[in-house]
């Protein structure tokens, strides 16, 4: 395939118990005019053994030594040829018509430049949860990017590649290697880019009806890992004052206080209590207008919290194994 439509970016590191289903996942797409890059990122386990044991012309795979998520899809994207450029992470998986139908939004409105969808949270055994990522589509403003994020997750958009090139910049340190994420984020390199895009380059973001991609919830998460995530998104917070000072200083505390909140419905998930009712807390005294703005979702959290604290983590996390499954254990 010299010009294929569509490319897929695909990085692998140490996932051999999900990269099977995520490469299925996207041979089975009813639009097919497609390249799957899989950049092998130097794992240590049998996941590249998994990849090579597929065998379809469409698949490329690059390799390197380990640069993380954002130096993997670095490598991807610059190796990509299609106009269109769909991100994949190898835990998730898709909806059989989610390239189809992102690439006729896409190719029906030249003015977008990233499209993405809906996703259903999943268990690491592959369960579907009663969860949901269901954002805002239409009317994307760069202050709904900066506190709600309805792009949502890695495995969500497609980017048209004449956009995002417009946030292209080279590596510090290796200047003939160009990069689109900032792979000194090993975390929330996502909201950067979006932000990015949006704030400095005007980008239009529009989503499309659908759950399309399912997000894998892994168990086992270090509660510390939520107390990286914040510092990550911090980091872009402060990154973002360089080229929107404006939009921070307009935005700045509710979009945090959105962030806070996010966190402490992740922290309630993981049965960290104790964390969950800080978080929610500073997220309140931050914006207590979002009680008004989303009601259901932040009676949902302080409901959460609540009954956390009542029932203790053990059985709480027990109850919320019917919503959560595996993802809760």
């Amino acid at each position: 395939m010299t010009n294929p439509k569509m490319s897929v970016v695909m990085p692998v590191y140490n996932v051999e118990a999900y990269v099977a289903e995520a490469i299925q996942s996207v041979l089975a797409q009813t639009f097919t005019d497609f390249e799957l890059i899989i950049v092998d990122d130097g794992g240590q386990d049998g996941s590249m053994d998994i990849v090579r044991s597929f065998y379809d012309k469409r698949i490329r795979i690059v390799t390197q030594s380990n640069r993380g998520l954002a130096g993997a899809r670095n490598t991807g994207i610059a190796e990509a040829r299609a106009p269109y450029i769909a991100l994949l992470d190898s835990d998730d998986r898709w909806h059989p018509e989610k390239l189809r139908l992102h690439y006729v939004h896409l190719e029906a409105d030249k003015s977008i430049g990233v499209s993405f969808s809906g996703s259903r949270m999943i268990d690491q055994s592959g369960n579907k949860l009663a969860v949901a990522m269901r954002p805002k589509l239409t009317g994307i403003r760069t202050e709904d990017i900066f506190r709600r994020n309805p792009v949502g997750n890695g495995s969500a958009p497609v980017l048209r590649r004449s956009a995002i090139d417009l946030a292209m910049f080279s590596h510090p340190e290796e200047p003939s290697r160009k990069c689109w994420f900032d792979e000194d984020f090993r975390q929330s390199e996502d909201i950067d880019l979006w932000m990015r895009l949006s704030a400095a380059h005007g980008v239009r973001f529009e989503g499309i009806a659908g759950e399309l991609t399912k997000y894998r919830i892994v168990r086992g998460a270090l509660s510390a890992n939520i107390v990286k995530q914040y510092l990550s998104w911090t980091r872009m917070l402060d990154k973002a004052k360089l080229y929107a000072p404006d939009l921070v200083e307009q935005h700045g505390d509710s979009a945090r206080a959105y962030q806070l909140r996010y966190l402490a419905r992740r922290a309630v998930q993981l049965g960290n209590v104790e964390l969950a009712a800080d978080l929610f807390g500073q997220a309140i005294r931050l914006e207590p207008r979002m009680l008004v703005a989303e009601p259901i979702k932040s009676a949902t959290t302080a409901g959460a919290v609540m009954a956390a604290k009542v029932l203790g983590p053990e059985r709480f996390r027990a109850i919320s194994q019917i919503y959560l499954k595996d993802a809760a254990a």
